[in-house]
């Protein structure tokens, strides 16, 4: 064993080579949205002047708030090397089963069981959020069942329960306290932009300081190597996806504040715009790759598509097959940034 020397290559290998162009490409993705983001405000001035006032960039701001947590989770998710699909139904399950544990059983047009003051509905709410995903990480790390047909599996028995539980119709009659965040506003912006702002801060910050943060990005890139390191794989695995589905409780919280009720289908279909924010904004889907920073500017990008169709006069019934549209150009384009080569 030779200890303290440089090991060098013999006289007949190849010299090993600086890193190449794609993985240059890489490194920058994160920020890769930033010209796309100032473009799409160029053509949303020329669109219609409308669109750089404050009541327009405050209310796509707004818009993004909730979508924006689901893609923070499952970005967190991702980069672990794992996927979750349920945070769509999250959403919407998390608020109607707070609803019924604090609603009384003989007010209004919901009739909940009581079981806890109006004041509790939040905590609530992320309970079943924490529940949802440790359940998820019970299926997968403990039974070591497959993690995309477990999360489906959650997706469909989830949805099935918000249906029944809110019996098809919205839920309007909700507390104060359960609206307050999506309705108030703070400094002249709205508390949720604030909060979704703050918590991609956190996010960011523990994946590029803290210890657990750094583990998820190893743990992403080859989990038996984590291991062998002595990352606690599973112990972080599932302490992301928990957080996950807690995050996801807090946009139904939000949603439900902006919206004023919670709707029978809340959340329905946003899967797909979460996987396309998080793939266009840098986020590989093998694990290990991508920054929240990248993911943020996903959103946004998206809501600012869809912000300049509106004020062009695009029918939004466009919205979904422009969606499909980026997330394969966003394949497309990460399998090149990645330098990866196919086998």
């Amino acid at each position: 064993m030779v200890s303290g020397t440089e090991l060098r290559p013999g006289p007949g290998a190849a010299a090993p080579r600086g890193p190449r162009a794609g993985e240059l490409v890489a490194r920058w993705r994160s920020l890769s949205l930033v010209p796309v983001l100032l473009l799409l405000g160029v053509i949303g001035f020329v669109v219609s002047p409308a669109f750089l006032t404050s009541d327009n960039l405050l209310g796509v701001a707004q818009q993004s708030t909730e979508l924006g947590l689901l893609v923070l989770a499952e970005a967190l998710v991702l980069i672990g090397g794992r996927m979750d699909l349920s945070l769509e139904s999250t959403i919407g399950v998390a608020p109607v089963v707070a609803m019924w544990v604090v609603l009384p059983p003989d007010g209004g047009r919901f009739h909940g069981a009581g079981l806890l003051p109006g004041a509790f509905s939040v905590p609530v709410c992320l309970l079943v959020g924490a529940l949802v995903g440790g359940l998820n990480a019970f299926l997968i790390l403990g039974l070591r069942l497959n993690g995309f047909i477990v999360t489906l599996g959650a997706l469909t028995t989830l949805r099935g329960l918000q249906i029944a539980v809110s019996k098809g119709q919205s839920i309007v009659d909700v507390p104060a306290s359960f609206g307050y965040l999506g309705q108030a506003r703070w400094l002249g912006a709205p508390a949720a932009v604030w909060l979704t702002g703050l918590l991609f801060l956190a996010g960011g910050s523990a994946l590029t300081w803290f210890r657990h943060g750094r583990a998820l990005y190893a743990i992403g890139g080859n989990s038996e190597a984590a291991r062998a390191a002595g990352i606690r794989v599973d112990r972080v695995t599932c302490a992301v996806l928990v957080l996950a589905g807690v995050l996801a409780a807090f946009a139904g919280v939000l949603y439900t504040g902006h919206y004023g009720s919670v709707s029978a289908n809340q959340g329905s279909g946003w899967i797909f715009q979460v996987f396309a924010a998080t793939v266009i904004g840098g986020v590989g889907l093998d694990g290990g790759r991508g920054t929240l920073f990248g993911a943020l500017t996903g959103v946004l990008t998206l809501q600012l598509v869809v912000d300049v169709m509106t004020l062009a006069g695009v029918p939004p019934l466009w919205n979904q097959f422009l969606n499909g549209v980026i997330i394969i150009v966003a394949l497309v384009v990460s399998r090149f940034a990645s330098g990866e080569r196919q086998t």
